[in-house]
């Protein structure tokens, strides 16, 4: 695996792909929780270290609600611009031969446990 060693011979990151890194870090470990259901769940019993809300959700309370719980509870918030994305970084795809990320499912709220 050469992700790490590549990163630190690199110097900085953007947000995007240190955000990449972690997800990918807790899809390993099971700590990534998505759905709104099972994102409050954690966010509300104070389980969530952090949570990743994308910006094009089309449900607005959905996106109050996740906002709220996490000013509440202290909980950092990340938005990104696109749920596709984020769908992709947290594992809700197929790759493809090609490690071409396919069928991706879109994700509005993600949270790290």
């Amino acid at each position: 695996d050469d992700g790490p060693s590549a990163m630190t011979a690199g110097g900085a990151m953007d947000v995007n792909t240190a955000l990449q890194e972690v997800l990918k870090n807790a899809l390993i470990h099971d700590g990534v929780v998505h759905g709104l259901h099972e994102a409050a769940k954690a966010l509300d019993k104070r389980q969530a270290m952090l949570c990743i809300l994308a910006e094009n959700c089309d449900e607005p309370m959905y996106k109050k609600l996740v906002q709220a719980l996490c000013n509440e509870h202290q909980i950092p918030l990340i938005r990104v611009d696109n749920n596709k994305k984020l769908g992709e970084w947290a594992g809700l795809c197929k790759i493809d031969s090609a490690g071409k990320a396919r069928k991706v499912v879109g994700c509005s709220c993600v949270v790290i446990k």
